[in-house]
């Protein structure tokens, strides 16, 4: 795992409110922030993402001789705070949904309760970790719902914004359900299985395209996955890697299949697949590759595709439909001499109205099918939900929307991370993390995951948590009772 200082992956602004806060002699005061993102017209749902590197980020962070000495060069910083950095360590609580969990726009997927300064440090690193492996994770998510079971691999590295993106994008993307990533590195830091075939110079720097496939196929006999699109897919690619698994079946081996990289991929695979099938080989398979994204998917499987697996590479990830999740860091509350002060943003943009208070999310339950029905946001003091009773749920804007559960469990889906800067949190296995991943996608109803026009998810408030945020945007506008 990469274990890298990062302590300087921050904002210019963190540091200064940092020395403004020791200043002013608060150092020592307790903040607690959330990380959510808000309803865009695009988001559905989420995966979360990020937290094992916010783990590495949290573990290692640390200010060095080199990192003090350049910002003392800024002339920005007193002496009493460089300091403070220079003997600098976490030491609050970080809460988080695990990764994979199902989230939704304005739900705290992580929260921090540390002293402000420590708060503020970490903003940008951890917005920063969990907005883009987040976006993957969900991109890749949809991606692979689209293929309908079909297996997809991660072809993004050189489309990625950086070598960063393309390893955590790649862990990100497996998370959400892809099977393999292209990428070496990515494969030996998270144990990713890695695939790929050939690419289109391979077949160029031989005499003829039989040639360049015979060549490729005596190499990986057991892997023999031929690129038939770079000179005429039907009347060349096809024949020429028919010749070649002739050779492979006399010489006892199991040829693997094709790949298509470019053209109607509906109509090539469709005459492809018969090709193989008449010259004695159904179980070769046909992989498909180019600009692929959930759409072209769902829209090429429509069309009766024959396509057993699909590289997608570019548009997963980048994201390039939605290139930023846009999850933000809120104080939501303080304490004073312990006792918790709720805080609360208030904006004439309703959306931009956050929570207040101290706050975790459970998710409610159907016992008889399993499938998730609503989540409702709550303040940490309320009781536990006694799921003996009957549940009402009221809608987080409408109040006179409500919905009744009698036969329901709950799970409530914040784990404690940090606790007094020590990781308390049992760091889940790759495979562990794709396993849970299914389960929650599994606990979906489709209509809630379907591409076009999806059926929102209830996230409500509960009745407490309503009341405290009424009654701090009635005291703050001035609005009389």
């Amino acid at each position: 795992m990469d274990s890298k200082n990062l302590s300087l992956l921050t904002d210019f602004y963190e540091l200064t409110m940092m020395n403004g806060y020791l200043r002013h002699g608060r150092k020592d005061e307790v903040a607690v922030f959330d990380v959510f993102f808000r309803q865009n017209g695009i988001i559905t749902y989420s995966l979360a993402c990020g937290l094992d590197q916010v783990i590495d980020y949290i573990l290692n962070l640390h200010f060095d001789e080199e990192d003090i000495k350049y910002l003392e060069s800024l002339n920005s910083f007193d002496k009493e705070f460089l300091d403070y950095l220079g003997n600098f360590s976490f030491s609050g609580d970080i809460y988080a949904v695990p990764e994979g969990t199902m989230v939704f726009p304005g739900e705290p997927i992580l929260t921090v309760k540390a002293p402000v300064m420590e708060a503020q440090l970490i903003e940008t690193a951890i917005l920063n970790i969990v907005n883009f492996e987040t976006l993957i994770a969900s991109k890749a998510a949809k991606v692979c719902y689209a293929a309908k079971g079909d297996t997809i691999m991660e072809f993004g590295l050189r489309r990625a914004q950086a070598p960063d993106a393309g390893i955590y994008g790649a862990r990100a993307a497996v998370i959400g359900g892809c099977a393999s990533t292209s990428n070496v590195l990515a494969g030996k830091m998270f144990g990713i299985p890695v695939s790929g075939t050939h690419a289109h110079s391979w077949v160029m720097n031989f005499k003829d395209e039989y040639t360049a496939f015979l060549e490729y196929a005596k190499i990986y006999p057991d892997n023999a996955l031929l690129l038939v699109d770079t000179y005429d897919t039907l009347k060349s690619g096809v024949p020429n890697a028919i010749k070649v698994f002739d050779v492979l079946k006399k010489e006892g081996y199991k040829p693997k299949g094709i790949r298509l990289d470019s053209g109607d991929l509906a109509y090539l695979s469709k005459k492809a697949r018969k090709m193989l099938d008449d010259a004695g080989y159904p179980d070769a398979k046909i992989c498909a590759s180019g600009d692929l994204d959930e759409y072209l998917i769902e829209s090429l499987k429509n069309q009766g595709a024959c396509i057993d697996f699909w590289g997608v590479g570019t548009k997963l990830i980048t994201s390039a439909d939605m290139p930023a999740l846009g999850g933000v860091y809120k104080l939501s509350a303080v304490y004073e001499n312990g006792k918790e002060i709720p805080k609360i943003k208030v904006s004439d943009n309703e959306a931009k109205i956050t929570n207040p208070g101290f706050k975790n999310i459970y998710r409610v339950y159907d016992k008889k099918s399993g499938k998730a029905e609503a989540d409702c946001i709550v303040l940490r003091s309320e009781e536990k939900v006694d799921e003996s009773k009957p549940l009402l749920l009221t809608h987080p804007t409408y109040r006179w929307k409500t919905i009744e559960f009698t036969d329901y469990k709950v799970r409530y889906l914040q784990e404690e991370i940090f606790k007094d800067g020590k990781l308390v949190y049992k760091r889940p296995s790759l495979p562990e993390i794709q396993a849970y991943t299914k389960s929650e996608l599994d606990s979906f109803w489709d209509e809630y995951k379907r591409l076009d026009s999806p059926h929102l998810f209830k996230v409500d408030l509960s009745d407490k948590l309503y009341e405290l945020k009424k009654s701090m945007l009635e005291s703050l506008r001035g609005i009389k009772k």
